[in-house]
């Protein structure tokens, strides 16, 4: 699953499944655009993907403004030149029960996880096209397919880049771009780790394989849909949730 010589976008790459995306993909071969919100935070990740002997370059943008990231792949491709790589990872989350749900709380996760998707994909297919390869990884997710309570607004922007996917995966096979998408379920990130006893506890029933998954493991499956051996797939979901949800 090697990606030497290639160049990877991955959004949302200051921490947690992102930066473990970065180091991953570096750890293949990939050269690695960090995009975040703020260049401050991403020191650390440029660390790991240099410390992988690849090279590495922070680009700021906050992904559900065109502007910022159409921005953001013209400097990338004046600088490296080419994109191969994809990986739309950064989201957000303002959960709460429907009915005390704030339009702004719908909107700004809405923005963030289905415009910023749109947003980045349509700002690196043209170059894809041209040079006929892209590989495209779109971070869904568990609840976007099953649902949960106090999180409409993220569980409904999941379930959208999943139809963004298989669209998109339609529209561009032909140029030989894949676009898939990866569907965690419950990681063990720092917003897990806030979690009490009790509610952990009761999230671990749910899980077949008893645990909760480990950012590497969501990291390894972007590599294997970024590299040659995924090479036959596209507008698929894979999901990386212990057994949780088995579709």
């Amino acid at each position: 699953m090697s990606l030497e010589g290639k160049v990877a976008i991955v959004t949302g790459a200051a921490q947690g499944i992102g930066q473990a995306i970065a180091e991953c993909l570096a750890s293949a071969g990939a050269d690695i655009a960090i995009v975040d919100l703020e260049k401050s935070r991403c020191q650390a990740t440029l660390e790991g993907v240099e410390n992988m002997g690849r090279r590495g370059i922070i680009l700021e943008a906050n992904v559900a403004k065109w502007d910022e990231v159409k921005d953001m792949t013209d400097k990338l491709l004046n600088e490296w030149g080419h994109i191969d790589i994809l990986v739309n990872n950064a989201g957000i989350t303002r959960d709460g029960l429907l009915i005390r749900m704030k339009e702004e709380d719908w909107n700004a996760v809405l923005q963030v996880n289905i415009t910023g998707t749109f947003n980045c994909t349509k700002a690196v297919l043209s170059s894809m096209s041209k040079q006929r390869y892209g590989r495209i990884i779109n971070m869904a997710s568990v609840v976007g397919v099953t649902g949960n309570i106090g999180q409409a607004n993220y569980a409904a922007s999941k379930a959208a880049v999943i139809g963004l996917t298989k669209t998109v995966a339609r529209e561009y096979a032909s140029r030989q771009i894949t676009i898939n998408a990866v569907a965690p379920g419950f990681i063990e990130t720092s917003m897990t780790q806030r979690l009490s006893p009790e509610v952990k506890s009761a999230l671990l029933k749910q899980i077949p394989l008893g645990r909760l998954g480990q950012p590497t493991d969501v990291a390894q499956a972007v590599q294997f849909l970024a590299s040659e051996a995924a090479s036959y797939l596209t507008g698929q979901v894979l999901h990386v949730n212990g057994g949780m949800h088995m579709a």
